[in-house]
């Protein structure tokens, strides 16, 4: 059987002389930096309690350790007057019709309706009574809302992400972010998802072509220094 790493492309050059890393082999082309601009906002994707409780089908230890990340970062940014905006997802009980075609594709996320313990948020990242809430139905936090009109009137130019789960609505705000014409910064330390590939592999896609994707300490020296 023939090994991945020595196999011949239709040039007859073996891949591995090609590409001898994944960041060489992007090293140029997707590693530019977008960096800081000069008016923020946190953004808080989706950290629910479906994620963090063990029995859930929804629960993911990445989740988890996102959140125990989350208090220094929520703390700074409201010392610092950074305005804080959160996401949830809610559906129409008792059929989730306005989840559409994404209830039926991933039926889990039908649990997602006002009451359900499920669908609260978790305690460690609870809203302020002075902090928006933008509640949604599908990945992206732009799709059907009006986060980027919000933004706008704001004067806000960057996002910094924080949530779950990374492969799923971490990366639709990230690229809608983009589109929308912010400067996406995703904490890496303060997002996660249910299994590490996935995790990375979006992490790295983020930062190649979306958003900068840096550390928790990054994130809090610039809070701190505005």
């Amino acid at each position: 059987m023939t090994n991945p790493s020595q196999a011949i492309s239709s040039s007859g050059v073996s891949d591995s002389s090609l590409d001898d890393s994944l960041d060489n082999n992007y090293k140029g082309v997707w590693d530019g930096r977008i960096g800081f601009g000069k008016k923020p906002v946190l953004l808080v994707v989706d950290f629910m309690q479906g994620y963090t409780t063990p029995r859930s089908p929804l629960f993911a230890q990445g989740v988890v350790d996102a959140v125990a990340n989350m208090p220094p970062l929520l703390n700074t940014a409201r010392r610092t007057g950074t305005p804080v905006i959160h996401t949830n997802i809610l559906y129409h009980a008792p059929d989730q019709m306005d989840g559409g075609i994404w209830v039926k594709k991933a039926p889990v996320m039908r649990a997602m309706v006002a009451g359900n313990p499920y669908a609260a948020f978790c305690p460690e990242v609870t809203p302020n009574d002075d902090e928006l809430v933008m509640t949604k139905q599908y990945a992206s936090a732009f799709f059907g809302t009006s986060l980027a009109s919000t933004l706008v009137a704001m004067g806000i130019d960057t996002l910094i992400i924080t949530g779950c789960s990374t492969s799923g609505c971490i990366r639709a705000t990230a690229v809608d972010g983009l589109q929308y014409g912010f400067r996406v910064m995703v904490i890496r330390d303060c997002v996660g998802d249910r299994h590490p590939a996935p995790h990375e592999a979006n992490l790295f896609d983020i930062d190649s072509k979306y958003g900068d994707v840096i550390g928790l300490d990054e994130a809090l020296g610039y809070l701190m220094s505005r």
